[in-house]
Order: structure tokens, then C-alpha cells, then sequence
């Protein structure tokens, strides 16, 4: 389903019963808008969420021989503390 609406400045969208997004400012072919949402709603521009979809599309892809060297490359970078006794 698409909505279509028009907003001015000043104006408001309501999502469900907790998030509100508000036109704030219309430069030109450009539109600031606040979005006011829970913190457990994750909020991001489409091209940060296509990064972050990918990015975990290649960590649950990657072979184990990639893990086992991510993990030893942690390792590398700071030795494992020494137990006591």
C-alpha cells in the first residue's frame, strides 16, 4: 500500500500511536523533516539501511574460514588475558 499525502511546513504525519513525522523546513527541490519515534524503532535513510541490509547479508554468508580469521585477527590485536593461578 502507498499514501500519498501533501504536508506543509509545520505539519505533521502520524504512524501508528507513536511516531510523528513533521515537515520542517521545504528548500527547493529539498524537505527537512523531524521523525519522532520510540528508541527501540530503529530510524535511517534508505541508503544507510541498504548498507546495513548487505552488510548483514554478507556476515551471514561469509564461510567460517572468514569468521575463524576475523576472530584471529581480534586476537592479534590484543592477546588473551592471562589466567590466574
Amino acid at each position: 500500500m502507498v499514501l500519498i499525502l501533501t504536508r506543509r511546513v509545520g505539519e505533521n504525519v502520524i504512524i501508528g500511536d507513536d511516531i510523528v513525522i513533521s515537515v520542517i523546513e521545504v528548500r527547493g527541490d529539498a524537505v527537512r523533516i523531524g521523525i519522532n519515534a520510540p528508541k527501540d524503532v530503529a530510524v535511517h535513510r534508505e541508503e544507510v539501511w541498504l548498507q546495513l541490509q548487505q552488510a548483514n547479508r554478507s556476515a551471514a554468508s561469509s564461510p567460517d574460514t572468514a569468521v575463524d580469521a576475523a576472530v584471529g585477527e581480534l586476537f592479534r590485536r590484543r592477546p588473551p588475558r592471562q589466567r590466574p593461578g
